[in-house]
């Protein structure tokens, strides 16, 4: 059931998703929070990992070279350096809250490395898929540091000066897409690139609440990795997925930090507009049928990926 404030007409909490143990890469560890079995629900998005570790046994192999074709992936690093190099020639250094996104259209193979041997490591990679008919497009990259990425703040729904009680701040960093009239570091033409994404960073202070608009039109899930958050009454715990509902008459999303939380929640909210197209996956390949994705293997094994 969706939830009314203020005639804002918030998405509902369809269901909640706790992450799978995984490892990838060299033996990377890892939370898949975005599994093959959600791929139709969640379309355009493929897949979402979440890594985060302070033992360098878990991380410090990396992901050496490894091709992908068919989609795009955009990897977001909350602690950390890593180092992107791949077969299109392009060289990044992904730092602290720097994000990477790079378009596999029609193949890339690329590394990711580690260039720290303690400390944490934390971030995550989304996997965006895209429309057929650019399956087979160039190939593009781009990092994108910190201060790269649009941050602002919004003032917390419930926000009452007149009575003493505390203003609240929510910082927002956003990736892609647009809030009210704030635009991302990713912003592409909707006859181009259609499923139009929305990724944002969000921090709520203990108590607070924001609305944040999200087109009716969209898949959207969210994920809490510090503290937890509310929607509708329904908890949602750090570590944990939120799948929301695609209510016909919201116009975006509620949230609300508990009052009782030790410290800042944050939440990452993700949204796209489906593609409504086959999925065809076989490992890092990703087609719309069984055909594409062998001769996306047979160009791989013939070093037409670079």
């Amino acid at each position: 059931m969706s939830t009314t404030v203020n005639t804002k007409t918030s998405r509902h909490v369809e269901r909640i998703v706790r992450g799978q143990p995984t490892s990838d890469g060299a033996g990377v560890k890892l939370t898949r929070l975005l599994t093959q079995d959600l791929q139709q629900r969640l379309d355009p998005f493929l897949m979402l990992d979440n890594f985060a570790s302070d033992d360098p046994k878990d991380y410090g192999a990396g992901f050496p070279n490894h091709p992908h074709r068919g989609f795009e992936t955009v990897t977001y690093m909350i602690n950390g350096r890593m180092r992107h190099i791949d077969s299109g020639g392009h060289v990044g250094l992904l730092q602290n809250g720097g994000v990477q996104w790079m378009t596999a259209g029609r193949g890339l193979v690329h590394s990711e490395m580690p260039e720290q041997e303690d400390g944490v490591m934390e971030g995550f990679q989304l996997w965006l898929n895209l429309p057929g008919k650019d399956k087979l497009c160039e190939p593009w990259y781009q990092d994108f540091s910190a201060q790269d990425l649009p941050a602002f703040v919004l003032p917390s729904e419930n926000y009452q000066n007149e009575s003493n009680k505390t203003i609240w701040d929510v910082p927002i960093k956003l990736i892609s897409g647009s809030i009210f009239d704030r635009k991302g570091a990713v912003v592409r033409d909707a006859t181009l690139y259609p499923t139009q994404p929305l990724y944002a960073d969000i921090t709520l202070p203990p108590g607070a609440q924001i609305f944040l608009p999200i087109d009716v039109a969209h898949n959207a899930f969210l994920v809490v990795f510090r503290e937890s958050v509310t929607l509708g009454g329904s908890l949602v715990p750090t570590r944990h997925m939120a799948i929301l509902g695609n209510d016909p008459q919201s116009t975006g999303v509620l949230l609300e930090a508990p009052a009782s939380n030790g410290a800042d929640a944050r939440v990452l909210l993700i949204s796209g507009r489906p593609l409504r197209e086959p999925i065809a996956q076989y490992g890092p390949f990703v087609m719309n049928t069984r055909d594409q994705l062998i001769q996306a293997v047979e160009d791989f094994q013939a070093g037409k990926m670079g």
